[in-house]
């Protein structure tokens, strides 16, 4: 079973910081998040020192720089934005990179090596790819160094959520599915029972299209 930091997850409840992060981590503790994932790129503040004052909550963390690409806010070069993750790695318990990161292997290779977990992560905000391409994103994540392979799509209808729930009962592997937007939203809730090791949920506002709060996801999780 895969861990982050001393927790082995099991359709596992994460937190996206962004605004406001160390009131947020409190607030996302007390609605029932089992991890936390600071947004690096949604800091306005020194992320080092925000990332001691999140820890403080107990609740392990994920740290990600998420490339505008690929939904994100980095407004730096490649390298910076690689480079301030990889300073901040001591402090986290798993690092989320995306599986088109020019500088992965680097990333995959000092986490490896610190213990950390990672996490390979891939978002396609316009559509939910066919089967096999997911089949085969998931498989070049595993292939490229991850314990969790991390897919998030776009459906414009049912069908599409179906299909990637179908491919998330199947994996085999440590994966995370999402559905984003309106037509998955119900996939938050319904692809951990598929075997997604996490779901994703916000505190204050939503880092991502679709998302339920915390608390939210945690009464429906228990009732299912």
């Amino acid at each position: 079973m895969v861990r982050i930091g001393n927790l082995e997850l099991n359709r596992s409840i994460v937190a996206s910081i962004g605004e406001d992060p160390v009131d947020s981590a409190t607030r996302a503790k007390k609605l029932g998040a089992d991890i936390l994932e600071l947004r690096i790129d949604l800091l306005d503040e020194d992320p080092g020192r925000i990332l001691n004052d999140v820890r403080k909550t107990g609740l392990p963390i994920i740290i990600t720089n998420r490339a505008r690409q690929e939904g994100g806010a980095w407004n730096g070069t490649e390298d910076e934005r690689i480079r301030l993750l990889l300073s901040l790695m001591p402090l986290a318990d798993a690092i989320d990179i995306e599986l088109s990161a020019k500088l992965r292997d680097t990333v995959v290779k000092k986490a490896r090596s610190a213990g950390i977990t990672v996490i390979i992560s891939t978002h396609d905000f316009r559509k939910t790819p066919d089967s096999d391409s997911m089949i085969g994103t998931i498989k070049k994540s595993f292939d490229a160094g991850a314990d969790i392979a991390k897919l998030a799509v776009m459906p414009c209808s049912h069908d599409d959520v179906l299909r990637l729930l179908y491919v998330t009962l199947h994996a085999g592997e440590a994966v995370c599915t999402i559905a984003m937007g309106e037509t998955g939203r119900h996939s938050r809730v319904i692809a951990p029972i598929y075997g997604s090791m996490m779901t994703y949920g916000y505190v204050g506002k939503a880092t991502a299209p679709g998302q339920l709060r915390v608390d939210e996801l945690k009464t429906i999780l228990n009732l299912l």
